[in-house]
């Protein structure tokens, strides 16, 4: 399609939005659009409109929405019952996978959102290390806690390893307890941690920091340095688990560390969230494995919900099926190629930047590689083109392409196809 049709239907839809929901929506994707329903790699809107999916709602979708195989898991469980604040015996299914695939993985602990996983990842740590601050990555996002809304995204950045907090209400004693170093700058890392190493209790990293890779041996610097001192190394793999890899981007770069979280592919679709790693960390959620005052207290009524564990439970079924991984990969070399090729028919300069499963767009002749690197792209221009794509039936967020492993050769083809007239447009 080109262009969207809106109907009277949607257009009161929103108004009512408008009214009831602060800024019209929930939080998430701002944009005036209201899905109706999604299957396989596509979506369509309440006025009729059909899209390419690369949200995925916002990412967990990677073998498209409404797997028969998931549903068949969420349909068989549902008339079980939702939810009983006890042991089911999907929730210790999912964990025994877990801690089978990845390889920080020896015990898991199960929260509802990843921004709860991360919280409760860090403070393992802290209680471990017996040290209260956290080092983080500036631009690194891992949820919305108080801890990880420190220099996500800073329109005026300090001098490092000073924080910016994000957003108002946090208060300002938080600023004290965390540390922020350049993602991709091992030897500004390094520096730090030498020398607060003493009040450390944990590092956290996205391993693929949003969009942006590791540089060859940063994060086994960030490894060995963290090592030296103790320091628990926690990656935030919501996004990155299962999706890189089975064994997550710690499989695919290589690099182990002593705990992860875990969420989107994981939870196939449905509300639910990991923290995963070493027995000895993991311990502190346990009361009889720790001298009294040193156990964790985390309760949540909806840990290791059965319907999301069944339904985890389903998505990595299909996901160890021999060629799954190899299709999704395949998927994104050819979208990326497209991208990249599309933009140099235009003569455009740009960056595409990422891996196959996950990547985009840079409007910018500068190569980026760490935040401050990224604040050099045209985003204004990015947010125009996101517009133009939506208006020929390409579906996406403000940023990022998710791709999935039942996109089809007729998706690629009408995305590659947008690409070249959008771009040529925006030139």
């Amino acid at each position: 399609m080109t262009g969207r049709r809106v109907t009277p239907r949607e257009q009161d839809t929103i108004k009512r939005a408008k009214k009831f929901l602060p800024g019209g929506s929930t939080g998430n994707m701002f944009a005036e659009v209201i899905i109706d329903r999604g299957q396989g790699s596509h979506v369509w809107d309440i006025s009729g409109n059909e899209y390419v999916d690369y949200l995925l709602g916002s990412g967990p979708m990677v073998i498209g929405h409404a797997h028969p195989e998931v549903t068949s898991a969420v349909m068989t469980q549902v008339p079980k019952g939702s939810t009983f604040f006890a042991m089911s015996e999907p929730s210790i299914q999912l964990a025994e996978e877990i801690a089978k695939a990845v390889p920080c993985a020896q015990k898991v602990r199960y929260t509802s959102t990843g921004t709860e996983a991360t919280l409760y990842a860090m403070r393992a740590a802290r209680a471990y290390r017996k040290k209260d601050k956290v080092l983080k990555f500036e631009g690194g996002f891992h949820g919305m806690n108080d801890y990880s809304l420190m220099s996500l995204a800073p329109a005026n950045p300090k001098d490092y390893p000073h924080p910016v907090p994000d957003t108002p209400g946090i208060p300002k004693s938080i600023q004290n307890e965390v540390l922020i170093a350049p993602f991709n700058n091992i030897e500004t890392t390094s520096a730090i941690i030498d020398k607060h190493h003493n009040e450390l209790g944990g590092v956290i990293v996205e391993p693929f920091q949003r969009l942006l890779p590791p540089k060859p041996g940063f994060l086994q610097g960030l490894r060995e340095i963290t090592q030296r001192y103790g320091i628990p190394l926690i990656f935030d793999e919501i996004v990155t688990g299962f999706r890189f890899s089975y064994g997550g981007a710690q499989e695919y770069y290589g690099v182990t560390p002593d705990m992860c979280t875990l969420g989107k592919v994981v939870a196939g679709g449905y509300p639910l969230a990991a923290v995963a790693g070493r027995d000895e960390i993991m311990k502190h959620f346990d009361p009889s494995s720790v001298a009294k005052g040193e156990q964790m207290v985390q309760i949540g009524t909806l840990n290791g919900n059965p319907i999301a564990c069944a339904a985890g439970l389903a998505t990595l079924k299909v996901l160890k099926k021999p060629g799954t991984y190899e299709k999704l990969f395949a998927n994104g070399k050819r979208i990326r190629e497209g991208l990249q090729s599309a933009l140099n028919e235009a003569e455009i300069p740009a960056k595409v930047v990422g891996e196959d499963p996950l990547f985009d767009v840079f409007f910018t002749t500068e190569d980026v590689y760490d935040y401050r690197s990224g604040l050099k792209a045209d985003k204004p221009k990015l947010l125009r083109w996101n517009k133009m794509l939506m208006d020929r039936g390409i579906f996406r967020g403000d940023t990022k392409f998710y791709v999935s492993a039942v996109h089809t050769d007729a998706d690629i083809k009408q995305t590659v196809d947008a690409f070249r007239s959008t771009l040529s447009e925006l030139q």
